[in-house]
């Protein structure tokens, strides 16, 4: 397991104050990160604005050392011992970096293999597996450049698996991948968690692949952990009230005040607007048994009625705002 606990990081910046005058300030860029990462499991990092997760990957993946807190990786000080990690873990980037377009991808997988320092016989054996587990066998020996983008993305897969890793980095992962491909990818990520029990850290702009994807979810702003848990967690962290598409046989607007002052006496801040023939519902109780309970007593057939459950999107614009709300002082 990766845990880290209150992992900070600060550099000094230079700041012109005039054409002869600069003087040094520091800045925070990560100021007081937990998190942990098991295995078999895939964990999302979010970051709303200006938070600082590419320098919390940097430090994981030992690129740069943190000014101060704790990092465990599977029980050895990971500070301690940068080399080690190294060898453990594996980053798969979106896009088409970190890999050689004029190389075939045999060559690719072969010249990384080597600067793992991988044993010949086995370095072969390992990539016949690896482009067979991302469907590329049979273009082993085409150039890169002829790959479309979903191949190269594959390539990628490939790439950061050749070290067997305990660990894999995905950032963004998808990107500019069109939806057929991108399904296949989430297909190969799952069964890297799931089946082959690696661990995994998963940066994404597209809010529905974490949504889709991650076991546990970690949100930072400016450098700050704001909120953490698995979706349903953070939906309900964000969202306090419950949403309720409810629907009757002859439903208008007499119906609808019937029943929203039904409802303000049980909650007094529930709310039901009419759009159509649905009642859109809110409040902070269970409603599902008092609506059925309503049809019932007034003698109403239901035609609709289910809870709404916010998407992970949804939440984290509804955070986004009350973060830029409360930094401009908004009540």
């Amino acid at each position: 397991m990766i845990e880290v606990h209150n992992l900070k990081k600060t550099y000094d910046v230079k700041r012109r104050q005039n054409f002869f005058h600069s003087t040094m300030e520091k800045v925070e860029a990560v100021k007081d990160i937990s998190m942990k990462i098991e295995a078999g499991q895939i964990v999302g990092l979010l970051g709303i604005n200006g938070a600082g997760k590419t320098t919390t990957i940097k430090m994981l993946t030992t690129l740069i050392e943190p000014t101060s807190g704790s990092y465990m990786f599977d029980g050895m000080d990971a500070l301690m011992n940068p080399h080690q990690v190294k060898k453990q873990i594996n980053m798969i980037a979106g896009g088409e970096r970190m890999i050689y377009w004029r190389l075939t991808a045999y060559e690719n997988l072969w010249y990384y293999g080597q600067l793992y320092g991988i044993e010949n016989n086995e370095l072969r054996r390992r990539i016949d597996k690896l482009l067979k587990l991302v469907g590329l066998e049979d273009k082993a020996n085409l150039p890169v450049e002829t790959f479309s983008k979903g191949m190269k993305q594959r390539l990628q897969i490939a790439r950061g698996m050749i070290n067997n890793p305990k660990y894999i980095f995905l950032d963004e992962p998808t990107i500019g991948l069109d939806a057929v491909v991108t399904q296949e990818l989430h297909e190969e990520i799952k069964n890297l968690a799931k089946e082959q029990g690696k661990g995994i850290l998963l940066t994404s702009h597209y809010l529905s692949e974490v949504e889709e994807l991650c076991d546990y979810i970690y949100m930072v702003n400016n450098g700050e952990l704001v909120v953490e848990g698995t979706k349903k967690e953070l939906t309900d962290f964000v969202f306090t009230k419950k949403y309720y598409a409810f629907s009757v046989q002859g439903m208008d607007e007499a119906v609808v005040a019937k029943l929203r002052n039904h409802l303000l006496i049980l909650d007094g801040d529930s709310s039901v607007e009419l759009e159509g023939r649905t009642a859109n519902i809110s409040s902070r109780l269970e409603l599902s048994s008092i609506l059925a309970e309503f049809a019932v007593r007034e003698g109403l057939v239901i035609n609709e009625l289910h809870k709404l459950e916010p998407s992970l999107e949804q939440a984290v614009i509804k955070l986004s705002k009350n973060i830029e709300r409360e930094e401009k002082g908004i009540a």
